[in-house]
């Protein structure tokens, strides 16, 4: 019988320093599996450096990330194949189809049965028709509809998004929307947003940061929207994101 984790997350005393300056200071939590962590903050908070250090794309100077029960800092490799990344970045090749894209990540990961795999996952963010095309000539929409793709080729426990709607128009918001809320059954995901309403209204857990400090970190019942904009309000100094 499988033994079903409690925490997809497990973040103890995470510190990074670049220089004297510390982007993330001493931050500790736990998140639950299947849940929905919204990241918020200024400029400068740390919540780009966090999310880097939670997808493996940077090492911790002091404390530690356990994801899905592994050793972030000891075995990065076992990590990174429970976890997809989408970001405002697509890491897509422009000059590549997208076809070629999805072959050359499916190859990365030795995913059995490529073709069927990479054309399956393009049925699903509705780009069959365009998979002999140069990721160049999509528009911002689809390419971020691609990047979905792409991070889901190894099926990921865990879903990492930063920015992900940034540049989107309102029908490319709805479509991303959609596809994301198709996929969150059994996957948990953390995202950072700039929107506070849109980041609330889609997590079941909210964090803030600020100067690289947990400034509130709960499930989204024990929080009133207009309780937490004010303590964002006046906690961060920013204003609303």
């Amino acid at each position: 019988m499988v033994t079903r984790l409690t925490n997809a997350l497990e973040i103890k005393k995470l510190t990074k320093v670049f220089g004297d300056r510390k982007a993330l200071d001493r931050v500790t939590f736990d998140l639950p599996e299947g849940a929905f962590l919204s990241i918020f903050g200024p400029n400068g908070a740390g919540k780009t450096t966090l999310l880097r250090i939670l997808s493996t794309l940077s090492r911790p100077t002091q404390g530690s990330v356990r994801v899905m029960g592994i050793d972030a800092k000891e075995e990065p490799d076992q990590v990174r194949g429970h976890i997809g990344l989408i970001s405002h970045n697509s890491m897509l090749y422009p000059d590549l189809t997208a076809m070629e894209n999805l072959m050359f990540v499916a190859r990365l990961y030795g995913v059995v049965n490529p073709e069927e795999r990479v054309r399956e996952l393009l049925r699903s963010v509705e780009l069959d028709h365009r998979r002999f095309d140069l990721v160049r000539t999509f528009s911002r929409g689809m390419t971020q509809r691609l990047s979905i793709a792409r991070a889901l080729m190894n099926d990921p426990q865990v879903v990492f998004l930063d920015e992900p709607y940034a540049g989107l128009d309102p029908h490319a918001v709805e479509i991303f929307d959609e596809l994301i809320g198709g996929l969150r059954e059994g996957r948990t995901f953390v995202m950072v947003s700039h929107d506070l309403q849109k980041g609330f209204d889609t997590c079941t857990h909210a964090l803030v940061l600020a100067r690289g400090r947990v400034v509130t970190f709960a499930p989204k019942e024990e929080l009133d929207f207009e309780e937490f904009r004010n303590l964002y309000r006046q906690t961060v100094g920013m204003g609303v994101a």
